[in-house]
């Protein structure tokens, strides 16, 4: 499952090490949450009105190629575990979101967060930016 973060440096090529782990996973073996979807489809809505069409096609064509997974009952139930583990830190709950699900579908979450995630109880980590 892909972080924003990851999601966003495949949307923009760079850094291309990212791009390369990509092209390596057969195709459904790489997911996106519907949290990140929000995130993603709120950034276009971000941007100057002259590049936000070609954000916009960039993004339906990334999604064409990576499904997003729905947040369902066995995410949310998760959810509370994190939420609970990490109840001190509040301003990263769409983070504790993306976890929660990527622990509730037992997939590995790719991101450039790391520290930001290993705080979460039960979340499996790659980093596809470090050079393998």
């Amino acid at each position: 499952m892909l972080d924003t973060n990851i999601c966003i440096y495949l949307l923009k090529q760079r850094p291309p090490q990212v791009a390369m782990r990509f092209a390596e996973c057969y195709e459904g073996e790489v997911v996106i949450s519907t949290v990140t979807l929000a995130e993603l489809r709120y950034g276009v809505r971000c941007c100057p009105p002259e590049t936000r069409a070609q954000n916009e096609a960039a993004l339906n064509a990334l999604l064409e190629v990576i499904p997003a997974i729905p947040f369902d009952e066995q995410s949310a139930n998760q959810y509370a575990e994190v939420r609970y583990a990490t109840r001190e830190k509040k301003s990263d709950t769409l983070d504790k979101l993306i976890a929660a699900q990527a622990v509730a579908l037992d997939v590995v979450l790719v991101t450039n967060n790391e520290a930001d995630f290993q705080r979460y109880p039960g979340v499996k980590i790659e980093n596809w930016t470090k050079e393998q």
